[in-house]
């Protein structure tokens, strides 16, 4: 009897990951606050610090739909794919209008993933995976397997020995 040896699996969060939300907030802050936001000045703040409208910016229609993707993620995912059981996670249900939005980005950004691998939830904690990418060290503090902290602003102040920091796509590839 021949046996297989079963892929690692890999839990992908979406936004900060594969999709670059601070552009967007950074573009829609001043609609409601009238003030400008210097990206060099968001490192180290968290998000609803940086953005005192964050709620009202990401619950506005279609806001999670038009994200750019992050540099480099089509490829690196189509990798990560290939290697592993890849799972995109998102804790979409803190804002309960972005499903959809979010599932139509991953299949116009990502049509190699299909429906099994998108998981919307609300916590990332309940997820069985060897491997986690996550830009939020909540998402990342109550995982057991191997961390990876994806560099985002809101995360440049986080030191915590037990992640293994990545600035981006090609990096993942390179450690993965």
């Amino acid at each position: 009897m021949e046996t297989t040896k079963m892929k690692k699996r890999i839990i992908i969060d979406m936004d900060g990951v594969l999709a670059d939300v601070y552009p967007a907030l950074i573009a829609n802050e001043p609609i409601y606050a009238n003030t400008l936001i210097s990206p060099d000045k968001l490192n180290g703040i968290a998000e609803y610090e940086a953005f005192p409208h964050l709620k009202e910016i990401v619950t506005h229609d279609h806001f999670f739909r038009n994200l750019p993707e992050m540099d480099n993620a089509f490829n690196g995912l189509k990798y990560l794919n290939e290697k592993y059981e890849v799972l995109i996670v998102s804790a979409a249900l803190e804002f309960a209008n972005s499903m959809n939005d979010k599932l139509a980005w991953l299949n116009d950004h990502f049509p190699f993933i299909n429906w099994r691998q998108v998981l919307f939830c609300g916590r990332k904690d309940v997820i069985n995976a060897d491997i986690i990418i996550d830009d939020h060290p909540k998402n990342l503090s109550v995982f057991n397997g191997q961390r990876f902290i994806f560099t985002q602003p809101h995360n440049t102040n986080i030191t915590d020995p037990s992640y293994h920091r990545i600035n981006n796509w090609n990096e993942i590839t390179q450690v993965l």
